[in-house]
């Protein structure tokens, strides 16, 4: 299987959580190369997100879309998007051959979500050739099951502004959001990627409500999962982390550059269903693009 440890800041964050340092010691559960199952998956969705890096090592998260079919998987170390980033999305500019990317493939109706993780191997106006170095599943937890279509929208062209989190639209999003997506980097990946030192992306779920919104910061729970930490570890070693909110009514997207603080309780927030750790989300940048993407949402 390929099997490899967990970097120091993944260590770190499962001796806080006080697991047995047995378990998962060495996990089975990364690959340096995608099994069957998971090509199969990518190769039917209507949208990947990608999370990666500027020029200055800030992590953003964004979004990659198609109709089904538009991510191909020729081997068990590759893949190709047929997707391009438009003008004004915080990646566009930044993308680059060689470049470490993580891939989230999540399919919302059957609450199937994996992960691979790499670097650009080729980057044309017409698609984008990944070479996986890390693949992995995650449990269903916390998706909100709705159906996902691709729906072709003819001479869109997307709108980008910065905000403020004090503006209404800002608001709005956030606190009707039942999922965000979360983009995360190993210090190392600055330099380039290499297992299990990369840009991760990753999900996070709730009912309406579970991002909570005061000032210019962002809170959530942090609730049980697989226990892999990959985001927590990441954030303990780089406290910079790119969010992403999709606006499934307007089309539009919010992008996120915020500073990470980890919260370690004593006990659970009373009357909320996390953990003992909580995460706080400093803004200091918000893009939001308007007419961004083609995708139809159903009713979760």
């Amino acid at each position: 299987m390929d099997a490899q440890d967990f970097h120091e800041g993944e260590q770190l964050i499962r001796a806080r959580a006080r697991l047995d340092p047995r378990e998962l010691a060495m996990s089975r559960y990364f690959r340096t190369r995608m099994p069957e199952q998971h090509r199969e998956l990518f190769e039917q969705l209507p949208f990947m997100v990608m999370g990666a890096l500027d020029a200055h090592g800030q992590p953003w998260a964004t979004l990659l879309e198609g109709p089904p079919g538009f991510v191909s998987a020729p081997d068990e170390h590759h893949l190709r998007l047929h997707a391009t980033l438009p003008q004004g999305d915080p990646l566009g500019a930044s993308l680059r051959e060689g470049a470490p990317i993580g891939l989230l493939g999540i399919e919302p109706r059957t609450r199937r979500r994996n992960r691979a993780n790499g670097v650009i191997d080729q980057l044309t106006p017409a698609f984008i050739d990944a070479h996986i170095l890390q693949s992995f599943g995650n449990c269903p937890k916390y998706i909100q099951a709705r159906s996902v279509d691709f729906v072709q929208q003819l001479h869109r062209v997307p709108q980008a502004r910065r905000i403020s989190s004090q503006e209404d639209v800002f608001k709005a999003i956030v606190r009707h959001a039942d999922t965000f997506f979360i983009a995360s980097a190993h210090p190392r990946s600055i330099a380039g990627a290499s297992p299990p030192h990369g840009v991760d992306v990753s999900h996070r779920g709730g009912r309406p409500g579970f991002v909570r919104l005061l000032g210019n910061t962002l809170s959530v729970d942090d609730y049980a999962g697989n226990n892999f930490f990959n985001t927590l570890g990441n954030l303990e070693l780089l406290p910079r982390a790119g969010l992403l909110f999709i606006d499934t009514a307007a089309g539009a997207l919010l992008h996120l550059a915020v500073r990470a603080e980890i919260e370690w309780l004593v006990t659970p927030h009373p009357g909320r269903s996390g953990t003992n750790r909580g995460l706080h989300f400093h803004v200091e940048e918000a893009l939001y693009v308007d007419q961004r993407s083609s995708l139809k949402w159903g009713v979760s």
